[in-house]
């Protein structure tokens, strides 16, 4: 079984979801199974079904972030450094084409969120950085083509 990096952050957010699922969302789910029950023909009831397959859903997600935090090797960033990026690292880019600056930090694949600058160690962009050094270029392919980037910092938060 494979471990599976995380930041402390990351794993506390998925804990807080596990959390959450179990102990807000399942009970509701099962009082609505009940409500729709009790309107009578379940075959023609759309209430029933739809929160039946609200709950399959949530235990769904349930059996996931288990499996998640089951292989979670939290790793805490706050007690790294270094001149290379590497995991946990927040690393600021600039597109050496349009001169756009762009801040990322590299974290694990459950707690990855590209608009909120945090991006999968195993993302292209992330696998292109690992190992290089402020001043570095690299480039990655993208869907429109090649991007080269320059790294302008490494910092560890």
């Amino acid at each position: 079984m494979d471990k599976i990096p995380m930041t402390v952050a990351g794993h506390a957010a998925l804990v807080e979801e596990l959390q959450r699922r179990t102990s807000q969302d399942r009970p509701a789910i099962i009082e609505a199974i009940s409500e729709a029950r009790a309107h009578g023909d379940l075959s023609e009831n759309a209430e029933y079904h739809a929160a039946k397959e609200q709950q399959s859903l949530n235990e769904g997600r349930i059996m996931e972030l288990e499996s998640l935090l089951a292989m979670a090797e939290i790793i805490d960033i706050s007690k790294l450094s270094g001149d290379t990026v590497k995991f946990g690292a927040t690393v600021t880019l600039v597109d050496e084409d349009t001169d756009e600056e762009k801040t990322y930090q590299i974290v694990g694949d459950a707690e990855a969120d590209a608009s909120n600058g945090r991006i999968s160690v195993s993302s292209p962009i992330a696998r292109a950085l690992i190992g290089k050094a402020e001043g570095d270029s690299i480039e990655v392919s993208a869907p429109g083509g090649a991007r080269g980037y320059e790294i302008l910092k490494i910092a560890f938060v």
